[in-house]
Order: structure tokens, then C-alpha cells, then sequence
């Protein structure tokens, strides 16, 4: 398709949101950019991209994606909708933790 070859040869995100003719506030962008554009990604693997046919419905699949991305962030951050496993990670239950709280009731009860 003509048009994921435009979106592969994008430089930044606002280049998409232009490409693609989706508005969007820079402060928001600013803030999340790799996750919205990211998330696009992962709502297209999600979807039958390989089934579309034109250009035209595929492009408007494509700004579809990138505006639900984009409304993800303007309600939530990057650290809640973890979109990167560096952020999944930071909240996994570590096997061998113990608080503060169990090593003083601990303490008390020897």
C-alpha cells in the first residue's frame, strides 16, 4: 500500500498526525509520542491490515488507529497505559519482597 509507505518513510510523530490529517495538542504530544505511536502499531497488528485492499480504506484505517492511540493518551499518561515493557515491568510483584511492615512484626513477635 501506498500509504504505509509514506508512514514508514515519517520522521516524527507530528509528521503522522499531518499525514494522516489528525488533529492533535502538542502538550500531549510531547508527553507521549513514542506511546501513541506505538500503540497505533499495536492497534494495527490487531487488526486485518494484510485484508484491506486500496489505499484509501487502508489510510482511513490507519488515521482511525492513530486518533484512538492519540485519545488514549489525552485522558491517561504514559506510565498508566504502559504501552512499553519498561513501564509493564516497574509494577510486576516481586517474588522475594518483604515490607518494612512484616520485618517489624517480625521483630516484635522474637
Amino acid at each position: 500500500m501506498e500509504i504505509l509507505d509514506e508512514l514508514r518513510g515519517l520522521s516524527s510523530a507530528e509528521d503522522f498526525f499531518r499525514l494522516l490529517d489528525v488533529d492533535y495538542e502538542p502538550r500531549v504530544l510531547n508527553v507521549a509520542r513514542l506511546h501513541i505511536l506505538r500503540r497505533m502499531g499495536s492497534y494495527l497488528d490487531a487488526g486485518n491490515l494484510g485484508d484491506v485492499a486500496d489505499n484509501e480504506t487502508c489510510r482511513a484505517l490507519c488515521r482511525a488507529q492513530l486518533q484512538r492511540a492519540y485519545e488514549d493518551f489525552t485522558c491517561s499518561t504514559p506510565i498508566t497505559e504502559r504501552v512499553f515493557k519498561v513501564h509493564r515491568d516497574a509494577v510486576r510483584p516481586a517474588g522475594n519482597f518483604v515490607s518494612l511492615s512484616e520485618l517489624t512484626q517480625s521483630r516484635e513477635q522474637t
